[in-house]
């Protein structure tokens, strides 16, 4: 099943089902007791797609694809854990809204990622039972400030401005990750382009090991890293995050306060 969110006619965030590329209103809720779809709303393109989920936390995974690792630091060398830092919920944004550059002087990236929803709560599992965990899949951009990145050394400021967390379009509930596309397109150009058999570190690896270290709840989002191929963005482009089995996720890019 597709599941998105969208904004109703009241402006009110709801659950719908996608068809192909048509948004049934559903009712109840997708984390306890599922979704019941009805009536047609409207297409992916006639709707206001907001982020597919809320999540109470986003866990974001660094240099899991190792020719990533270094095409920023021919020096850097491949991790031996994974390498874990958190975007806050501000950051967030749907499907066709507008990543906006905070600093226009420096190199703002985009970053293609496969995204894990995490369906329930998870506290020391292992990865046998990760699976079990899983809620479904959707597609993430991880835009990144890389002055700030490397200025501060840690990596929340550069990645943590408002806009800066692109989700969806949906979330695809039954999908086998193991080797499928992450992929990126600049105003139509492909620039990333890696199945997901090249990470590292796999999804239920990741859930078990970010569960050793914080309880992972109904909703919250890990982000799993990105292929190589990574570059700025301009206001005025395009940048498109595709993942393979969950489809599409496009923004346009602007100045911030534009």
């Amino acid at each position: 099943m597709k599941i998105v969110r969208y904004r109703d006619q009241a402006g009110v965030g709801r659950y719908g089902t996608l068809d192909g590329e048509t948004v049934h209103a559903a009712d109840g809720d997708p984390f306890d007791g599922g979704l019941t779809p009805g009536e047609a709303v409207g297409s992916l393109a006639e709707l206001t797609l907001l982020p597919p989920v809320r999540p109470g936390k986003i866990v974001c995974v660094g240099l899991n694809y190792v020719a990533h690792v270094t095409e920023n630091d021919p020096t850097r060398k491949v991790p031996d854990e994974p390498v874990l830092f958190m975007k806050p919920q501000s950051s967030l944004i749907g499907h066709g809204a507008t990543i906006e550059i905070a600093n226009l002087d420096h190199n703002t990236d985009y970053e293609a990622e496969l995204a894990i929803v995490i369906g329930k709560t998870a506290r020391d599992v292992s990865e046998a039972d990760a699976a079990d965990h899983v809620f479904g899949f959707t597609a993430g951009n991880d835009v990144s400030d890389r002055v700030l990145q490397k200025k501060d050394g840690q990596w929340v400021r550069a990645k943590g401005f408002d806009t800066y967390c692109p989700l969806g379009p949906c979330i695809e509930t039954d999908l086998d990750v193991s080797d499928i596309k992450v992929e990126s397109r600049l105003n139509g150009e492909v620039r990333q382009s890696q199945t997901t058999a090249s990470m590292i570190f796999k999804p239920h690896f990741l859930i078990a090991y970010i569960s050793r270290v914080m309880t992972l709840d109904p909703g919250d989002v890990i982000l799993t890293g990105t292929p190589e191929g990574v570059g700025p963005m301009q206001p005025g482009d395009t940048i498109e995050v595709e993942v393979g089995g969950v489809g599409v996720l496009r923004n346009r890019v602007a100045a911030r306060g534009h």
